[in-house]
């Protein structure tokens, strides 16, 4: 591939071409090409945030193009199985088509996602990014490249060699270590970008390094990008303090570096604004903060008629919506703690919908403790995964490190206020309510451990138990405050400026706008 042009007045194209470079999205706006309404592969938020950013740039007019992996069984389960949530068409049309999805039968036959660190995944990642390398960047010739998580960490080293900037979002911190002999050998010419790498120790000569010293994907991609986005404030800064051993070593020494440099900036996801429950066709009945308490009565039975719950309109539902991970710790306090939680709260109903490889041992618990009327679990499905919210009385999020807490904020949006771990992102969209003050819009417990969750819950249940007016009132404040606070535009501002940040920090049109938004300056 030639080496790219300065973006500064040489572009080939009108506008700034941006490609953004996922694993995962959970669905592509309808204009951006014939096949965007079977585009859906999610293994976790990452999926979210990445359709709700392509969201609000194409809505911006941006010329914005995504690669992703063609999951061929994953977009035949999930073709378009909820048509509201697509962007509807546009009378604008797009001359080309935006989607380029990497062709390899390593991904073609998985029936779903999941995002671990085995050699499965490894082989995936390998064979997307060869086919980003050899064919996807040659062909949309992009000025700037957005890579997320470290399924594209080797990409902002070879995009470097060729000049074009690139942008690295990180998500999971657990990341493989792989010799340059295994990338070679799925088919990615790494002796020309070796020396962009992040190794285990210093490397010496290409030979020397090739069989004997392992790169580390992720702080590869942190590394050899230009900049570094993160999701979270706080999240980066739990990373990064010095007292922190969070975040492995090489990356958090190597986010130290960068944001010595000024080169890292956060950036809080907005929910897409299809999440809305006044207009979400995926509920029984949509519902506005004035209207949610009957809205959510009706959903809440719909909701539990379509798990096989016990019908009761006066119970208080608990949603869990991230990934059942066992690995996450997260994961084994929720389920070492379910017993108890069944036995504390007579009435208290949870709802699971989440894939993850703790899925089926949750299911045998609640198997055994005949809890089948009380508890469901299932699959993710995006409307069932929209009525729970809708359904829910509140989301519950122990997560030890959460690096975007979209359900969240997702949550606060419907009237499903948080049980929350105080720390990462989740600090930065939830504070502990005080419904006697009208302060705060979630239950947030600081000692990780079975005493401190059980506390949070305590709170969330007292609230509960207060009298319908008090509870509408403040359910109505934090799904009010939720919607005018979670900006998709305020947010894409932000994304912009950092594209022009990436791109030299040279004032950048980016697409068209009825306003002068789009002309972004460092």
């Amino acid at each position: 591939m030639e080496e790219k042009q300065s973006i500064n007045g040489k572009s080939p194209h009108a506008t700034p071409r941006i490609l953004i470079v996922t694993p995962e999205v959970t669905f592509a706006p309808s204009g951006m090409g014939p096949d965007s309404l079977s585009i859906c592969a999610r293994a976790g938020g990452l999926g979210d945030i990445c359709a709700a950013q392509i969201h609000a740039l194409f809505e911006r007019g941006v010329d914005v193009h995504l690669a992703m992996p063609n999951y061929r069984n994953v977009f035949k389960n999930s073709t378009h199985p909820t048509p509201a949530l697509d962007i509807p068409q546009r009378p604008r049309k797009l001359p080309e088509n935006r989607i380029h999805l990497a062709q390899d039968r390593s991904f073609y036959y998985h029936s779903r996602l999941f995002m671990d660190t085995s050699w499965e995944t490894i082989r995936i990642s390998l064979a997307f990014q060869r086919e980003v390398i050899n064919r996807i960047i040659p062909e949309v010739q992009p000025d700037l490249i957005h890579c997320y998580d470290w399924m594209t960490g080797l990409i902002p080293a070879m995009a470097k060699c060729i000049g074009i900037p690139c942008l690295f979002s990180f998500y999971r911190l657990d990341a493989p270590h792989l010799l340059l002999h295994t990338i070679e050998e799925q088919g990615i010419d790494a002796a020309l970008f070796w020396q962009n790498c992040f190794f285990g120790r210093m490397p010496g000569s290409y030979e020397e390094t090739r069989h004997s010293n392992p790169v580390d994907l992720l702080a590869t991609g942190v590394f050899a990008a230009q900049w570094v986005g993160a999701l979270s404030p706080t999240y980066l800064t739990s990373l990064t303090q010095s007292q922190s051993d969070l975040a492995p070593p090489v990356l958090k020494g190597e986010l130290q570096r960068k944001m010595q440099d000024g080169k890292v900036r956060a950036v809080l996801p907005a929910p897409d604004p299809s999440f809305n429950p006044a207009t979400d066709r995926a509920l029984l009945r949509p519902y506005s903060p004035e209207t949610h308490f009957s809205g959510k009565l009706f959903n809440k039975l719909q909701l539990q008629e379509t798990l096989g719950l016990c019908m009761d309109s006066t119970v208080p539902i608990c949603f869990w919506p991230t990934r059942l991970d066992s690995s996450r710790r997260g994961c084994r306090l929720m389920l070492n703690c379910l017993e108890e939680i069944l036995q504390r709260y007579r009435h208290l109903q949870i709802v699971f919908v989440a894939d993850g490889d703790g899925q089926s041992e949750l299911a045998n618990r609640i198997a055994s403790l005949g809890a089948a009327d009380r508890v469901a679990v299932c699959d993710f499905d995006a409307r069932r995964y929209r009525l729970a919210y809708g359904g829910s009385d509140f989301v519950l999020m122990p997560l030890y490190l959460d690096p975007c807490a979209l359900p969240c904020r997702i949550g606060q949006r419907y009237g499903a206020l948080p049980i929350a771990f105080d720390a990462g992102a989740i600090h930065d969209c939830t504070a502990h309510l005080n419904w006697e003050t009208g302060h705060g819009n979630g239950f947030l417990f600081r000692y990780f451990d079975a005493t401190g969750f059980f506390w949070a819950i305590d709170q969330a249940m007292a609230f509960y138990r207060q009298p319908k007016d008090l509870r509408s009132r403040e359910v109505q404040r934090i799904m009010r405050d939720s919607l005018e606070q979670a900006n998709s535009d305020a947010t894409i501002e932000r994304v912009i400026e950092l594209y022009s940040r990436a791109m030299d920090g040279a004032p950048v049109r980016f697409g068209r706008s009825d306003s002068d938004h789009s002309l972004i300056a460092a």
